[in-house]
């Protein structure tokens, strides 16, 4: 009786194979946790940077709202054309 309840509870619905997809999602969660307060982190001393140092908010204000000082020039450049690898057995174009 004691093996039967073993056997069961090894590989019933709370079994081992349950503990350890309940790791992996612990693992999955963990790395998403850290990323994120890396993220957070990144974010603060950018906050920082821009609350003590005029030049970056300057930056920061000419980059969103496109401005330009006198004088200045901006050149927007098309992109470039996209092109694709031949396939295996393909020859090259030129």
């Amino acid at each position: 009786m004691l093996a039967a309840y073993a056997a069961t509870a090894l590989h019933g619905p709370q079994g081992v194979q349950a503990l350890l997809e309940k790791y992996r999602e612990i693992r999955t969660l963990e790395a998403q946790n850290a990323t994120a307060v890396m993220e957070n982190q990144r974010r603060k001393e950018r906050i920082e940077r821009l609350r003590s140092n005029t030049s970056e908010q300057e930056m920061e204000i000419r980059k969103q709202l496109k401005l330009l000082r006198p004088g200045e020039t901006t050149f927007i450049l098309p992109d470039a054309p996209k092109t694709s690898a031949p396939a295996a057995g393909e020859p090259a174009t030129p």
